[in-house]
């Protein structure tokens, strides 16, 4: 019998294979997302230098409910606004490993609709 493995490890052997193909440089930066049971992060990153330029979260926030997707769009909408007061225009969107659908959905379509180009 094979054995099963857990979500999370899964989860992240996605987003490993994925991001061997994406990365973010200086011009064009990774926009990173990890979701939690209870909250949502995203994350704007510079591979080449290893640093994270934006960073917003539902905890960061201070949102009653961060595991819905009126908190995603809130998170998506708030990275978009710090990215652009940053001069950063064009980003890489890594998923992280989850299906993209749902929260994940509505941060990247709320980060778009207020300026993020990916």
């Amino acid at each position: 019998m094979a054995k099963s493995k857990s979500k999370n490890v899964e989860r992240l052997r996605r987003h490993a294979r994925v991001r061997k193909t994406i990365s973010g440089s200086a011009e064009c930066p990774r926009l990173n997302v990890f979701r939690s049971n209870a909250h949502i992060h995203a994350q704007i990153i510079d591979d080449l230098s290893g640093k994270t330029l934006v960073a917003c979260s539902s905890v960061s926030l201070k949102l009653t409910n961060g595991s819905n997707v009126e908190a995603a769009k809130t998170v998506g909408t708030k990275i978009a606004e710090l990215a652009l007061a940053s001069n950063i225009e064009n980003v890489v969107f890594d998923r992280g490993g989850y299906v993209y659908h749902g929260r994940v959905k509505a941060l990247a379509d709320a980060a778009r609709e207020a300026g993020l180009r990916f």
